[in-house]
């Protein structure tokens, strides 16, 4: 596998801190993500320390498009000194692609629509990022209403299934 590309810097919101992803969260992250109703809209099934540990690795090893870059970050609660989730960006040709995830204990708490406005907010600095859009199961009112807060639209657009949700960037 080849050497891990230079990670996104870390940020920080009101009351998170968005740190950049390395393996040695798996640890933690595998007991936030462990519940299985989490994985009903984004599919798959809770992953054991090692597994997650591989995919964070994969994660950090980049995107095998030039064009494209991964940035991962995993979501700290100052507060409780915890992490509590992850937000992701996969940024090629002008477009942010944006995921987030937050475990089932810190969900209702306004984490990810926090994390997600940094992460617009982050991502509008960046000069060749012209739109942001993300991708969300048609049921999941939770994360529509987070990419409402954070200025996307639905679009008549579907890809697996999932919404196309979108807007330019620096828009929140």
């Amino acid at each position: 596998m080849p050497p891990p590309r230079p990670g996104p810097p870390a940020f920080s919101t009101e009351r998170l801190d968005l740190l950049p992803l390395r393996a040695a969260y798996a640890d933690e992250m595998a007991d936030v993500l462990s519940d299985p109703a989490l994985h009903s809209f984004i599919g798959g099934r809770p992953e054991a320390v090692d597994g997650l540990r591989a995919r964070y690795a994969r994660q950090l090893a980049g995107s095998s498009d030039p064009a494209v870059t991964w940035w991962n970050w995993v979501i700290r609660l100052r507060a409780d000194e915890c992490l509590t989730g992850t937000v992701q960006a996969t940024v090629g040709r002008g477009v942010a692609e944006l995921a987030w995830v937050v475990g089932t204990a810190w969900q209702g708490r306004g984490i990810a629509r926090e994390a997600a406005a940094g992460l617009v907010a982050r991502l509008a600095a960046e000069p060749d990022v012209h739109t942001v859009v993300a991708h969300i199961h048609p049921d999941h009112s939770a994360s529509a209403a987070v990419a409402r807060a954070v200025g996307l639209v639905p679009t008549g657009e579907r890809r697996d299934g999932e919404v196309r949700w979108c807007a330019p960037a620096g828009v929140t």
